[in-house]
């Protein structure tokens, strides 16, 4: 027998009569005896709409589909096939482990687009991906503006988006099924300053002024802009503020500037390509700064980065997004995975995307245990990664903070940065002194008073 909501009221105004026959019989009710008949019947009408009409349960597809969508080709590619690799290790260590138990053990499937060099292929990439696949979710795209383009067709689409990118205003843009478990570009930038500042206090240097230094993105901006405040807020001067094009190729007018500058250190925020053009320029100039940080994890340290910089990157020091050396079963699982692969311990674009997809099996766990009738819809889904509050599991063990939890706009609530330094041609976790393998090296091998 279904039961309407006018049946429901129907019901509702008795229990109304009943009480007003109380009072008639002059027996006055009391609040409480008013409380009690309303609030039973109510009740009692709610679990037989219940178990009266139950919503029919959505089929499931044989496997849930995953997407990766990352620049593959073109000057970016470095990035996005080490996002790609994380990401696959991934879903294969969640199959691997049984897939999503609260829905019945279903496995993960990627499906893999190539976002290419701009915006525009980015936002392409991710339609083509939808329309085709019809993911849960897309992983990726490392750069903001791509994020920023591709998240126009993933909310239209009503499709999860878990970001790798860092630029703030990623999330401030009222998406509303974007979601960046990592830290922002800003986090970065003063995490690169902290670092200096107490290595420098360690080693009994004052730093008297510093330089910002940055390719011409959002991106690079926004660590500039996080380094200056934080070193500003202690009254250090920021003495030399330089911004070029990404796609520079020759940056030794640059580095004389610094020079002639007399600053101690320089915080620089580049991409790859540009990183190596830079520690060319320093090393044929022979004009080190004290103390060359980079920020925003796009150089310098990573296996590729020391390869194209051979002596010229040791020393140098960099934000990550992703800790390789914490010290936790699934964290050591991944590294050990990703080694055998590679050669080498993975890249911040590995490790934000691995722990990335098992923010998202954490989700699609909550989904079938929440939402069973329809655990696939993309407002339950996203109402699974809002309710999310990881302490512990395979994306809080390899995840650079000890916690994971959103905010409203998509961010997460305890980002986390750690800092890595190129020490005998291996980069290492230096900072915070908590997360530590290695002791920071001061002042850049290189550096000539």
């Amino acid at each position: 027998m279904k039961h309407s909501a006018k049946s429901w009221a129907w019901r509702l105004a008795a229990a109304l009569v009943v009480v007003s026959m109380l009072a008639s019989a002059c027996v006055a009710p009391t609040p409480q005896v008013v409380e009690k008949i309303v609030t039973q019947v109510v009740e009692k009408e709610k679990q037989v709409m219940v178990t009266a009409t139950p919503l029919p349960a959505k089929k499931l597809p044989d496997e849930i589909v995953v997407g990766v969508v990352q620049p593959l080709t073109g000057s970016f590619a470095v990035f996005g096939q080490d996002g790609k690799l994380g990401a696959e290790i991934a879903i294969k260590h969640i199959n691997d482990a049984g897939g999503i138990k609260s829905l019945g053990g279903k496995k993960l499937k990627l499906a893999v687009e190539d976002a290419g060099e701009k915006p525009d292929s980015a936002k392409l990439a991710t339609e083509s991906m939808i329309s085709k696949n019809h993911p849960v979710a897309i992983l990726g795209l490392y750069i903001s503006r791509f994020v920023m383009a591709a998240s126009e067709v993933t909310d239209r689409e009503k499709v999860i988006l878990i970001a790798d990118a860092l630029v703030p205003q990623v999330t401030q843009m009222g998406r509303q099924y974007l979601f960046r478990p990592g830290p922002t570009a800003t986090n970065h930038g003063a995490m690169a300053y902290q670092f200096v500042k107490e290595l420098a206090k360690a080693n009994n240097v004052e730093i008297k002024s510093i330089a910002v230094l940055n390719e011409d993105s959002a991106n690079g901006r926004a660590n500039t802009l996080g380094a200056t405040e934080a070193a500003l807020k202690d009254m250090i001067p920021v003495a030399t503020a330089l911004e070029y094009p990404y796609d520079i190729t020759d940056a030794t007018q640059i580095v004389r500037q610094l020079s002639k500058s007399g600053v101690d250190v320089v915080i620089h925020t580049p991409y790859f390509n540009d990183a190596i053009v830079f520690g060319k320029a320093f090393k044929e100039t022979g004009l080190w700064p004290q103390f060359l940080a980079g920020a925003g994890a796009c150089g310098y340290v990573d296996p590729e980065s020391i390869k194209a910089l051979g002596d010229a990157a040791e020393g140098v020091s960099m934000t990550y997004s992703y800790n390789p050396a914490k010290n936790t079963p699934q964290n050591k699982k991944f590294v050990e995975d990703y080694k055998k692969i590679k050669g080498y311990i993975p890249t911040e674009g590995a490790g934000m995307n691995y722990y990335g997809a098992m923010v998202l099996y954490e989700a699609l766990e909550y989904a079938g245990k929440n939402f069973p009738n329809d655990p696939l819809n993309p407002d339950n889904l996203r109402a699974a990664f809002l309710a999310l509050d990881l302490k512990s599991g395979p994306a809080a063990e390899t995840y650079p903070s000890p916690e994971i939890k959103f905010n409203a706009i998509g961010d997460n609530e305890f980002p986390g940065v750690v800092v890595l330094q190129v020490q005998k041609g291996e980069p290492k976790v230096v900072y915070p002194a908590t997360e530590a393998e290695a002791k920071p090296v001061w002042p850049n091998p290189h550096f000539k008073k």
